[in-house]
């Protein structure tokens, strides 16, 4: 990966590399787009964080909860950091899903007069490429409000068509939401056009960036979107920890979607003041602990370097495609060159059901996800009923690919293909 750190001695940071698999075999780890596998250092801060300062933050005036919300802001400022924001601009959630919805509540609940407010009439502009989670919450909102929901499809490639971008962003568009990467075809998605367009049409865009800000430097003023969702158990982070990042001067004219303490400015028993964001999308005890663990990936990442880590993306990715387009009776699903494309490769072989090719991938200790990936209309516009896809990450080599290519030769070889 660089001259100072290769995959395999990453891989000494992650315990679960040391797990032997079905028939003794090595655990080849080919399923992050799915979930991130977690180094010792995410693991470690947070069992330090439980075991030495475990408190509610922003609560209490004992030494335990002033560690704890330091422990906490200082995390938030780590994320930031990783995106190029300011620090009262991110909010933690519970998922990326969370973090969508909680846009789509947020504008539902908007007065009519708000920009944010939907009405019958309004549009809502996504992919065909968008992953369940920036798909339903934007259909939900179309429903509740009588706003229609339009979407790109996709060219014969798989990549983004953009030729109607003028007929679908409109003056009626009021939220363009779209994916940075899909996970399922590893297009990356060129984004300038579309947010210029929205911008210039009064819509604010929302970006989905959980395959991406894993794999790659983000960078959300440069970007020039409104929103950003990503989850931290995609960028070696915990689960039940995600981030929204929204402008600063639209999260503070936004409503809540959740309400209850910590909130809040001042309340009485027929009204409430909500305090300003981020602290105001942050009901409850929030998950304190993830957010630590969250910011310990960040900063192993960050120490890895983001360009270093998108550089081992691109070349193994390189090799991947090299070694499929030897096989025979595969089809990759996407883009066949890896210009604008992400760590991940979908694949078809010929005759044999995807779950059936996942499991004889399995006997090898190769671990894939198969399926439809959360992306059922994806899957309908190519014709197909799932996929099998391997995706990459900064622990894996060619070493990994090579155990890939030769347990599919297996696969066929039992299904005699």
């Amino acid at each position: 990966m660089t001259a100072i750190l290769t995959p395999a001695e990453i891989r000494k940071d992650f315990p679960i590399f040391n797990k032997v698999m079905r028939g003794g075999n090595r655990l080849v780890y080919l399923d992050s787009g799915a979930t991130s596998q977690k180094p010792r250092q995410v693991l470690d801060a947070e069992r330090e964080f439980y075991e030495q300062h475990n408190a509610a933050v922003h609560r209490g005036a004992h030494l335990l909860a002033e560690e704890a919300s330091i422990a906490y802001e200082g995390s938030r400022k780590i994320l930031a950091d990783f995106i190029n924001a300011d620090v009262d601009e991110v909010i933690f959630t519970k998922s990326a899903t969370e973090s969508i919805n909680a846009l789509a509540y947020s504008f539902g609940n908007s007065a009519a007069n708000s920009r944010f407010a939907l009405m019958p009439g309004d549009r809502i502009v996504v992919s065909i490429l968008e992953h369940h989670a920036n798909l339903i919450p934007w259909q939900q909102l179309a429903k509740r409000t009588g706003a229609e929901l339009v979407w790109f499809d996709i060219d014969d490639e798989g990549r983004l068509d953009q030729s109607n971008l003028l007929d679908l962003i409109n003056l009626r568009t009021k939220v363009v939401a779209i994916t940075h990467q899909s996970n399922v075809l590893g297009t990356i998605v060129p984004i300038t056009e579309i947010v210029k367009r929205a911008h210039e049409m009064g819509a604010v865009v929302v970006l989905d960036a959980c395959q991406s800000a894993p794999h790659f430097p983000i960078d959300v003023k440069a970007l020039d979107i409104d929103f950003l969702a990503f989850s931290g158990h995609k960028a070696l982070g915990p689960t039940g920890v995600g981030i929204l990042w929204g402008r600063l001067d639209y999260l503070n004219a936004m409503e809540p979607f959740l309400t209850g303490g910590s909130m809040i400015e001042t309340v009485t028993m027929i009204d409430a003041k909500w305090a300003a964001a981020p602290k105001k999308f942050e009901a409850g005890v929030p998950n304190m602990a993830q957010a630590v663990g969250l910011a310990a990936a960040v900063t192993y990442l960050n120490n890895l370097g983001m360009e270093n880590v998108a550089q081992h993306d691109r070349d193994l990715t390189s090799y991947a495609l090299k070694k499929f387009a030897e096989l025979n009776g595969v089809q990759v699903i996407g883009p066949k060159n890896n210009i604008d494309r992400g760590a991940v490769i979908s694949f078809a072989i010929d005759d044999i059901h995807p779950h059936d090719v996942g499991q004889v991938l399995d006997q090898y200790g190769v671990a894939v996800r198969t399926g439809h990936h959360c992306a059922w209309p994806l899957m309908k516009r190519l014709g197909l009923v799932g996929t099998t896809r391997a995706s990459f990450y900064i622990y894996n080599d060619e070493s990994d690919v090579d155990a890939l290519i030769e347990a599919i030769g297996h696969a066929q070889k039992y299904f005699k293909v």
